[in-house]
This record gives C-alpha cells, sequence and structure tokens, in this order.
C-alpha cells in the first residue's frame, strides 16, 4: 500500500512539473506576441507621423533622424516599449515617397527579433 501512494505521488509531482513547463511557454509566447504588436503600433505611429509632417519626409531617414525632433521622439518610445529596442526608417532615394520602417528588439533568453514594414507616403501639398 505504501508503494502504490509513492507512485501515485511520482505520477502526480510529473503532472505538476508539466503544468509549470506549459505555464512558463505560454507566459513566453504572450511576452512575444505582446512585442509583436507593439512592434507593429510604433510602425504605423510612425508612418502616420510621416503622413502629417510629410514635407519632411527625408528628414525621417535613419542618417538624418538625430536632428529632428519627431523622429528621436519616435526612437524613444521604441527603446520604451522593446526590449533592448532599436527602430530606423529608410526613405527611398529612387522612388519618391517609398518608406521602410524596421524595428529590432531582444526579449531576456530570447533571439533577436524584427518587424519591417514599407508603404508609400505621398507629400502633402503646401497650403
Amino acid at each position: 500500500m505504501l508503494l502504490e501512494a509513492l507512485i501515485a505521488l511520482l505520477i502526480f509531482a510529473f503532472a505538476v512539473l508539466g503544468l509549470v513547463g506549459l505555464q512558463a511557454s505560454m507566459t513566453r509566447a504572450s511576452s512575444g506576441a505582446k512585442y509583436r504588436a507593439d512592434a507593429a503600433y510604433l510602425a504605423s505611429d510612425l508612418v502616420g507621423t510621416m503622413w502629417t509632417d510629410s514635407r519632411n519626409l527625408a528628414r525621417y531617414d535613419a542618417r538624418q533622424c538625430a536632428s529632428h525632433p519627431p523622429c528621436l521622439r519616435w526612437q524613444e518610445r521604441v527603446r520604451e516599449r522593446l526590449p533592448a529596442g532599436t527602430g530606423q526608417a529608410v526613405v527611398s532615394a529612387t522612388d519618391p515617397g517609398q518608406v521602410t520602417v524596421k524595428l529590432t528588439w531582444q526579449a531576456p533568453s530570447e533571439e533577436a527579433r524584427q518587424f519591417e514594414t514599407t508603404t508609400a507616403v505621398n507629400p502633402n501639398p503646401a497650403p
């Protein structure tokens, strides 16, 4: 009878360990989904800012971003919302208005991830 109780306890312990592993896996997946959603939101936010400030579109390019306050504020939001996050925009020199937004981040104990989107931003007419 004592042996049966020990075997039952062993089976129960394995079941609990399996549930703990499943919970950890679900937490990791949930965090990954949140970071992907944040990256998509941040990219969309920058594209929206570019649309409203389309006369300064070239200043959002990675080479000129440091001198344009709206771009700097966006990069700061990227660093705040994504772990080890960086973001940049590349404004095409050959295709007017084409913009590629790229974000990268790395959650603790995971590999680096990235989100990239390309869109066209047409300049607003001068008033």
